[in-house]
């Protein structure tokens, strides 16, 4: 064979190749899943929430924290830093309200994702836990919550070799916590491209103490939300690529043993647990090709999913809400209170709805 055949020849293998990975990219991303309305009653996009919602979190009281304003290469966002919004559920005037951040913090580069809440059983202090990805950077930001008035204090920021690139976050004490990368690489060119392509199980869990940072669980095609049972035994983590939640029991070394993974379907985003239920709540990309590769005239839709009993024999998957993107658009969290359904997405709006 002649170079120009050699060369020809494996310009054909390699095109197959790249071809086949598009193929796949193309199926987990569901690019072919047509979308329909699945609307609930009075539903209304909440204020001063326009550029990303991607995180919420509920204190019982009612009381709901809002990641606002992530900056993400490829996807439209706001020249403002990233906020945290407070929205009390209980309040008809649905008003968010942004909480006053401290002034030897770094608002510039603030491109909040991923939180979490803890309230400590010592004194009922408050703490937020926050995943911050300052382009290209990766590092967790703790707070302590003032409520009376209505700001957070930075206590420390927190960043590792295995934090590298941290999606989300549940807290498990004042110190302590569990993250999900959701890529193998730092380099963005790597993460956003060639990781991508490739599609491979590099995705992890990481446990994080003072005293103790190491991985607890592997294997994920993109780890994404993760949050715990209310009883704290278990811990839940979504594949984002592989269209599942997988359930870990905590062990006292908290390392993470699988009790089973449940398929939902779609491309599931953060968790939000209803502690008296324990039921989980789910904000969903049912066409994630729309979303990884935004067109404003063909929006990505959003999805909510509710799983009930998934430490049952047969959990009850859900749909409670859908949307073809006219409404809302790229959903990554859905959260309850009251009978309400508060939906965040990544780039867009946020809508609170009424449950049937």
């Amino acid at each position: 064979m002649g170079k120009l055949g050699f060369i020809s020849l494996l310009v054909a293998v390699l095109a197959v190749l790249f071809g086949e990975r598009v193929y796949n990219l193309r199926k987990r991303l569901l690019a072919t899943r047509e979308l329909v309305k699945n609307h609930l009653p009075n539903c209304v996009l909440l204020k001063d929430l326009e550029h990303g919602t991607e995180d919420i979190t509920i204190l019982g009281d009612g009381l709901a924290f809002i990641s606002a304003g992530l900056r993400f290469p490829g996807y439209p966002s706001s020249d403002e830093p990233g906020k945290i919004f407070v929205l009390d559920l209980k309040d008809s005037r649905m008003e968010p309200k942004e909480l006053r951040m401290p002034r030897n913090f770094d608002l510039e580069t603030f491109s909040p994702l991923g939180i979490s809440l803890y309230t400590d059983p010592n004194d009922d202090a408050v703490y937020l836990f926050v995943v911050n990805r300052p382009h290209p950077k990766c590092q967790i930001e703790v707070f302590k919550f003032v409520e009376e008035e209505l700001s957070l204090v930075h206590l420390k920021t927190i960043k590792h070799e295995l934090l590298h690139s941290v999606n989300d976050i549940v807290a498990v004490g004042v110190d302590s916590f569990y993250t999900t990368n959701d890529h193998y690489f730092e380099n963005q060119f790597l993460k956003s491209y060639v990781e991508m392509l490739l599609c491979q199980p590099w995705g992890n869990v990481v446990y994080y103490s003072p005293t103790e940072v190491k991985e607890v669980s592997q294997g994920y095609y993109m780890a994404n939300g993760i949050n715990m049972s209310p009883d704290k035994r278990h811990i839940y983590v979504a594949d984002v690529f592989d269209h599942n939640v997988h359930v870990f029991e905590r062990k006292e070394d908290n390392a993470l043993t699988r009790v089973k993974t449940v398929a939902v379907g779609s491309l599931v985003d953060n968790i939000e647990v209803d502690p008296e239920t324990g039921d989980l709540w789910v904000g969903c990309h049912p066409n994630a090709w729309k979303l990884f590769f935004f067109d404003p005239n063909d929006p990505a839709g959003s999805e909510v999913i509710r799983i009930q009993n998934i430490l049952s024999d047969k959990p009850q998957v859900t749909q409670v809400y859908e949307d073809d993107g006219h409404v809302l658009i790229g959903s990554s969290v859905a959260t309850t209170y009251g009978g309400k359904l508060l939906i965040g997405t990544v780039f867009h709006k946020a809508l609170v709805c009424d449950l049937k």
